[in-house]
């Protein structure tokens, strides 16, 4: 059987070495337009900022190394131009001379990717990618040969805007992050994505948010708040698009999200021909739609699934979390499953949780601090979502989150989870327990909570907020209007408590919901902050209306 593919990279030689592996007799061939078929994308940022400093470490595999141990077929720099569906044939045209042949086929995998969005910068501006190795290329040779420190402006501030941010930081650039939303990193809802904006606000980055790129300027680049900006260099990083037109053309049916669409095997409307990667349509775990998610592990899943069922193993493709995990000056961002923002936007009812544990324990040296957030189904308790952003653990926590979805455990189901101990690793109550505690409690109905956005509203309906920190901590920084009683002094002063609904808050909500526990008990109609003022300032923050604190701390009062 000969199967060729259309594309290298993650998808397409996933489906290569694969198929190989299933099939000594296997005749497959693979196309792939650009001039390396195997390289480490996710790489390149890190290869620009110096962190990657050899070149060669950036190319996984060649044509030959992969002809060697896989006898594969890899031709580079030849595009596949048409599919004929009928006559079973692709027409490839060789990209350096302008050659043309036809392939025939008996089974197609396309493999083409994304590609970066078009009609976002304004026309005569000279923009680069960071997407291919000759991107890098280019960015490394403009910016050794800038005397003095070099300028640059990105534009978007999403996973490869914020990497490249951080590797020209590194490199010594200065930056002009140029955003069109009102927040950086908008996968995140706006109160977690605020210890980012601080974190970039630290490393001397100008970042405009509101704001897109209108003109080319002499140096440099005119934004739309009216003010001309340097930039030796423009990095263009507003998105991708699936990359579809090959598919389109020969009739394979393109999802409603843009993606092509593919069964639990990876297969096309043409029993023939197969598609994995970025430009794939997904299917989405929360809701069971259709959706574009461009991961490096996703492409890989899904071009062996094209390959197990090929070679007659066929394994249906699971559907997709989202899971994703950004790195920014010391920060880690993550997230899985969906944000409160798209749940509001698609009126799905949902809880919320916010938690700011320590990575370890505190008592023990090194501990940093990380602020998570959980999305509930109030009605089964389903998870729906996760972000979390902070200092070391990070990592572990998201990924552990994303096997409970996938597993289907509940919220509440997390405060049974058994995971491993020890002071400098976690906390005996592991931050995910402490998740599924406070998620257990709210719906258990043992406490109830209020968001920071619902604050205003609730305060001028008529409720009262109540500070139970501590009054050096009230008198370091405190919400206007609150009342301060210490939580150690609640019981004894309930009489100097308005006859009206009670807001608690704490720091981070701990103490809230002890102080909750007791008014409750005491016959007050109360609610606990969610989060506490950590959450709050946050919040308030990414509205623009006072400065965040930064995610990252040595220790985290509760």
């Amino acid at each position: 059987m000969k199967t060729i593919i259309v594309g290298g990279v993650a998808g397409g030689m996933s489906a290569a070495t694969r198929l190989r592996r299933l099939d000594e007799t296997a005749d497959i061939i693979v196309f792939e337009r650009g001039h390396y078929v195997s390289f480490a994308n996710c790489g390149l940022p890190y290869y620009v900022g110096g962190v990657i400093t050899d070149r060669s470490d950036l190319l996984l595999q060649t044509p030959a190394s992969l002809e060697a141990r896989f006898r594969l077929d890899v031709r580079v720099d030849h595009e596949v131009t048409a599919i004929d569906r009928e006559a079973k044939t692709v027409s490839v045209r060789q990209t350096q001379t302008g050659a043309e042949i036809t392939e025939t086929y008996d089974r197609l995998i396309l493999a083409a990717g994304a590609t970066a969005r078009t009609g976002i910068t304004p026309a005569g501006l000279a923009t680069r990618t960071l997407r291919t190795v000759d991107d890098v290329d280019h960015i490394t040779a403009l910016l050794a040969g800038v005397t003095g420190q070099a300028s640059a402006v990105v534009i978007g501030a999403g996973f490869i805007g914020l990497e490249a941010v951080e590797n020209l930081v590194r490199r010594g650039v200065h930056v002009t992050l140029v955003e069109f939303g009102s927040q950086v990193f908008g996968p995140f809802d706006a109160e977690m994505a605020a210890p980012i904006f601080d974190e970039l606000l630290l490393r001397g980055v100008d970042v405009r948010l509101n704001t897109t790129v209108v003109a080319a300027a002499d140096a440099g680049v005119k934004l739309s708040d009216g003010s001309v900006v340097p930039a030796d260099l423009v990095i263009d990083s507003v998105g991708v698009l699936p990359d579809t037109s090959l598919a389109a053309r020969a009739g394979i049916t393109i999802g409603a999200s843009g993606g092509i669409a593919v069964d639990g095997s990876q297969q096309t409307n043409d029993p023939s021909i197969y598609a994995v990667g970025d430009g794939v349509e997904k299917i989405d775990a929360v809701d069971d739609s259709g959706i574009l998610i461009t991961m490096a592990g996703l492409a890989n899943r899904h071009g062996r699934a094209a390959a197990d069922s090929i070679a007659g193993e066929p394994a249906s493709a699971s559907p997709v979390l989202g899971t994703a995990i950004l790195g920014i000056f010391g920060l880690t961002a993550a997230m899985v499953g969906w944000s409160e923002k798209r749940l509001v936007q698609r009126g799905r009812a949902h809880r919320v949780v916010h938690t700011h544990p320590a990575s370890h324990a505190t008592y023990y040296p090194g501990a940093e601090g990380m602020s998570m957030k959980l999305l509930v189904d109030p009605a089964t308790d389903a998870i729906l979502g996760a972000q979390i952003v902070g200092g070391s653990g990070v990592d572990k926590r998201i990924d552990i989150l994303a096997t409970a979805m996938t597993g289907g455990l509940t919220a509440s189901a997390l405060t049974r989870l058994e995971l491993a101990y020890a002071p400098q690793y976690a906390s005996a109550k592991d931050p995910i327990n402490q998740l599924g505690y406070v998620a257990d409690n709210l719906a258990a109905g043992t406490t109830r909570a209020l968001q920071w956005h619902e604050l205003a509203a609730a305060r001028a309906a008529g409720a009262v907020l109540v500070d139970v920190r501590s009054a050096a901590e009230f008198a370091a920084g405190n919400i206007p209007g609150a009342i301060n009683v210490p939580v150690d002094e609640l019981r004894d002063r309930l009489a100097e408590l308005p006859d009206a609904p009670v807001i608690v808050h704490c720091q981070v909500g701990q103490r809230g919901h002890t102080a909750a526990r007791i008014l409750s008990q005491n016959g007050l109609d109360v609610q606990n902050l969610d989060g506490g003022y950590r959450t709050w300032i946050a919040g308030e923050t990414a509205l623009g209306l006072m400065p965040v604190i930064a995610a990252k701390s040595e220790k985290i009062p509760a």
